[in-house]
């Protein structure tokens, strides 16, 4: 790697560190193409990303950002995952630990909140941004879902009376 090509690799570490919500810390120990391509197709799908970068670079990049507490955690082959959702990153990678070995999570941070291994284990027990509003979207529509229950059930008693008049009537 070049001058020009390290300067250009800071500055997209750095553009990263300053619009992604949270940043997990991994440790690879030998993860094969296939696993690793697994690792990232698994944070796409979830839009996040992971990349593999020289820890000198990264610790230069996070000089300056909320995320200046993770510079301890850049030691040995680690990669970083990084999302805008706070849950994303931290989920897909613990889940990717759990089937794998060779993975284990470092630690992470959410802005200027350093994490540890736990810590982003816990984050990623919590629910996602897009399941947070699906249960608010259906708290919302509940209460209107019953009104229209409530107000449906005397018409349709009085048609039932009257159905039943009607048969009365007819026999």
């Amino acid at each position: 790697m070049d001058r020009s090509q390290k300067t250009q690799a800071v500055a997209e570490l750095k553009n990263t560190f300053s619009q992604e919500g949270v940043v997990v810390v991994t440790r690879n120990l030998g993860l094969t193409v296939a696993q690793s391509t697994q690792l990232r197709g698994k944070m796409r799908d979830v839009g996040a990303t992971y990349k593999v970068s020289k820890n000198k670079l990264a610790k230069i990049a996070l000089e300056g950002t909320d995320y200046a507490g993770l510079a301890d955690l850049l030691t040995g082959p680690v990669g970083l995952a990084t999302s805008a959702d706070p849950v994303a990153a931290a989920k897909a990678a613990v889940d990717f630990a759990k089937t794998n070995d060779k993975f284990e999570i470092v630690g992470g941070a959410m802005g200027s909140q350093v994490l540890d291994a736990d810590g982003v284990k816990a984050l990623a027990s919590l629910p996602s941004l897009d399941e947070l509003r699906a249960k608010l979207v259906g708290l919302i529509v509940a209460p209107a879902t019953k009104i229209a229950t409530i107000t449906q059930a005397p018409a349709a008693q009085i048609a039932r009376v009257l159905a039943a008049y009607a048969e009365k009537d007819a026999a």
